[in-house]
């Protein structure tokens, strides 16, 4: 096998994969209507956690509230005064895919788009994310010289407890304070546990290609289980888990580009879950440990919401692991630092397209002395193609004879059929790990390069890029020596016509790296290919 061969063999099975987790995922069904639902914990053995038996039960909502909307330089929020729930996020900064007019919104509470911040307290009688509050406003903007924006909302007394539920909204930042003051307000100690959650559909998110799948469903974090995903068809398979229980960690859902997350303080026992909440709703979420309140006394209890963009330097700081929801899969230990490099190139360049191509001459340059022994062994091969065709036309179908010859003229051409493969195959993890790095950043999203690419998430509208890549093939194609068997002759010319309409989907800034990969590749081969073949003449003048 050649190395031509054996390049576009783990490409195209790399490419099968992603067609085959596509196909595997299916249509995500339609979701019904489902405006309101309740607290959807499990039951718990803890005994440090309370059972969930008083948790309000499904289905039994009171009527919409009224929306207090609040708008900061980043986002606009909009919170239902019951349950002072946050059903609906836009994030200025970023665009729709659908209409890039619009702002991008992650949360809402549409048919067929649910997607929650949901808390409260356990127990009967006390407020959850049903019981109707009083705001302290109903419009809120953070003006010139604000720093942060405070809204209040008040529950009625209910369980012995005096509620408030705070938000807090600070400039320039995605997460949110949600801030709980409880008083006791009996004549005996009162135990408090709080529940956070997010309830979401289970469609993916508008704008993900079918042929470049990307993860859509819960995720939490702890110290001792690190990063864990729970999808929608793990939740579907248990209906309702108990995920653990800890002392740190966050609960998430992700999806392409963005994600929710409840983030706690350290040193507070929790249990995370995941649950089915309705027909294609799904919630994961954290019942925390609250204070056990004297007659009469008060505490408050913090925690924050995280809705935006998944930036990983942002994200990191944060809260721990809360990086890894960009989730570059097995090859992360190379995905990140390239991520770090294209990074600290756009840095200099402003541009991303261009840090795409610049990161791609680095990564060929280090790579440099493997892809030469490799275009070596295919430029021998080029130069010996005459007399292997010479052989295969002398023993005709006695296979073992021609084999046989062949190793013989490789022995005395000094060259090994295989000698090009190692090369390329210590760079491919490198080649995939990129891919993911350019499918998965949310800095590409909407990103212009020049001219008619705009976009380098979304596909070449004019489909310039995927042709060109396609020419590309052809040539490194022509340059290859022609494997002797007719079949894999024909596969080899048909091979780059499959992969540019492939490609035809893929978004620009990935067939924007192959296309420069390929370039430079053909460079090199010919250099190599035109030295080799001169030394050939030569010696064979002597």
């Amino acid at each position: 096998m050649d190395t031509q061969r054996l390049i576009l063999f783990l490409v195209f099975s790399f490419s099968m994969l992603l067609l085959v987790e596509a196909w595997m995922k299916g249509p995500a069904p339609q979701q019904q209507p489902a405006a309101r639902t309740s607290v959807v914990v499990p039951s718990t053995a803890s005994t440090s956690l309370p059972a969930t038996s008083s948790a309000p039960s499904l289905g039994a909502g009171p009527v919409k509230g009224e929306v207090v909307r609040v708008e900061t330089d980043t986002l606009i929020a909009e919170i239902d005064t019951v349950g002072a729930t946050l059903r609906r996020l836009e994030l200025k900064q970023h665009r729709s895919a659908e209409d890039k007019s619009k702002n991008f919104v992650l949360f809402e509470n549409e048919t067929g788009k649910t997607y929650l911040a949901q808390s409260g307290l356990l127990g009967e009688g006390r407020p959850n994310h049903q019981t109707p509050y009083a705001a302290s406003g109903k419009d809120f903007r953070l003006t010139q010289g604000q720093d942060k924006i405070i809204v209040d909302f008040v529950a009625p007394v209910g369980g012995g407890l005096g509620v408030a539920k705070h938000y807090e909204f600070h400039r320039g930042a995605y997460e949110i304070g949600v801030r709980y003051t409880l008083r006791n307000e009996t004549d005996r100690p009162v135990q408090t546990d709080i529940y956070y959650q997010l309830l979401r559909h289970g469609n993916d998110a508008a704008g993900v290609s079918s042929l470049a799948p990307t993860y859509t469903g819960g995720a939490f974090y702890t110290e001792k289980e690190k990063f864990r995903k729970v999808s929608f068809k793990d939740i579907d398979k248990q209906k309702n888990e108990v995920l653990g229980q800890a002392e740190d960690g966050w609960v998430a859902m992700i999806q392409h580009y963005f994600l929710g997350a409840w983030l706690f303080p350290e040193k507070v026992r929790r249990e995370y879950y995941a649950k089915q909440a309705g027909e294609n709703l799904y919630a994961v979420g954290a019942i925390l440990s609250g204070p056990n309140l004297a007659p009469g006394e008060s505490r408050e209890i913090r925690a924050s919401l995280y809705g935006g963009p998944q930036q990983q330097d942002k994200l990191a700081q944060l809260a721990p692991g809360l990086n890894l929801t960009v989730d570059y899969g097995w090859l992360t230990i190379v995905a990140s630092p390239l991520f770090w490099a294209l990074s600290a190139i756009n840095k200099i360049s402003g541009n991303w397209g261009t840090s795409i191509i610049i990161l791609t001459v680095i990564i060929k340059l280090i790579f440099f002395p493997l892809s030469a022994a490799s275009y070596r062994s295919m430029a021998k091969m080029r130069v010996v193609a005459p007399k292997l065709q010479r052989l295969k036309e002398l023993h005709g179908d006695d296979r073992q004879k021609l084999n046989q010859a062949m190793m013989e003229l490789y022995k005395t051409e000094k060259i090994n059929p295989l000698g090009g493969c190692l090369p390329i195959v210590v760079q491919i993890p490198v080649f995939i790990a990129l891919y993911w790095v350019l499918l998965a950043s949310v800095e590409l999203r909407h990103a212009p390069f020049a001219l008619w690419i705009q976009d380098l998430s979304a596909q070449d509208p004019y489909y310039v890029l995927p042709v060109l890549m396609g020419a590309t093939m052809f040539l490194q194609t022509w340059m290859s020596p022609a494997p002797p068997d007719p079949i894999q002759a024909k596969v080899m010319r048909i091979m780059p016509v499959a992969f540019s309409i492939f490609f035809f989907f893929f978004p620009a800034g990935l067939v924007l790296y192959w296309l420069v990969n390929n370039i430079l590749s053909i460079l090199q081969q010919w250099q190599i290919n035109r030295t080799t073949e001169h030394a050939a003449s030569a010696h064979g003048k002597r």
